[in-house]
């Protein structure tokens, strides 16, 4: 399975909607190349630009979601289309959709874990709630975003769910790029899982952003990594790789916390 990771700059001076049309030639150009697209998170706002939260927010099926069901099935691609700010009444979400070749809708994550410690993202949105997957081909996907990222328990949550590949998209910030990279280790290692950790190029609201996005094999290894501008990072999996590991080193059968007791027996 061939995958792309398109870590997009996002520049304050080009507008969302210049920025969009400039997503969705992105994606049509890996028509061919790829079978499943990623996007990062927030790339049409930028993940800390909180001022404009609220301004750019847009329903489910708005203009991020039409452009990019267009794109994903005019490429022919499986595509994770990063995340956007979901208005829903007076509520905001940090919103991943998720479309299939056809460009359906197969999926749609809230991010759960909000950043910025009862300020930004975390005052300004609300959490989702419920852990998400889907199916491709031969794998199975479960998502998370950005600050998900330091909190395996969600990860194991997914792996329970059938995960046996992880995307997180992200607007992860460039002074903490030696955790993003480590952390996205260690999440496939812990669960044997892929992941293919997309994240945004550039400068906004002040942060300058990380890059450096990458995919990593169930055992750990950095199969690709950008650098810290915008590009386009690709990669092969194996969607047989998940199971082969776990049944060749399986410590996800030695789980004891978290993994609900067996009935035991009446007498």
């Amino acid at each position: 399975m061939r995958a792309s990771l398109i870590q997009i700059a996002v520049d304050p001076d080009e507008p969302v909607a210049a920025r969009r049309a400039r997503a969705a030639r992105l994606v049509r150009e890996e028509r061919g190349s790829a079978d499943l697209v990623v996007l990062p998170e927030l790339w049409t706002v930028g993940a800390f630009a909180a001022d404009l939260f609220a301004a750019e927010s847009e329903p489910l099926h708005g203009p991020t979601y039409e452009a990019m069901a267009a794109a994903a099935r005019d490429a022919e691609v499986w595509l994770h289309a990063g995340s956007f700010v979901e208005a829903v009444g007076d509520a905001l979400y940090n919103t991943s959709p998720v479309f299939s070749p056809d460009g359906e809708l197969v999926a749609s994550y809230r991010k759960i874990h909000r950043f910025g410690f009862d300020r930004g993202e975390a005052a300004l949105m609300t959490a989702g709630e419920d852990l998400v997957t889907f199916d491709l081909p031969h794998l199975t996907v479960g998502v998370g975003t950005c600050y998900d990222l330091r909190f395996p328990e969600l990860f194991r949550g997914l792996v329970d769910a059938g995960a046996e590949a992880f995307v997180v998209p992200a607007g992860w910030p460039a002074r903490r790029r030696g955790h993003w990279t480590l952390l996205a280790r260690a999440r496939a290692v812990e669960n044997q899982a892929y992941v293919l950790a997309c994240g945004t190029a550039g400068t906004h609201a002040g942060v300058e952003q990380a890059g450096h996005s990458l995919v990593v094999d169930p055992w750990g290894e950095v199969l690709a990594e950008a650098g810290p501008g915008e590009e386009v990072l690709r990669a092969v999996l194996d969607p047989a790789k998940p199971a082969a590991i776990r049944e060749d080193f399986p410590a996800l059968k030695d789980r004891v916390l978290g993994v609900e007791a067996p009935a035991k027996p009446r007498v």
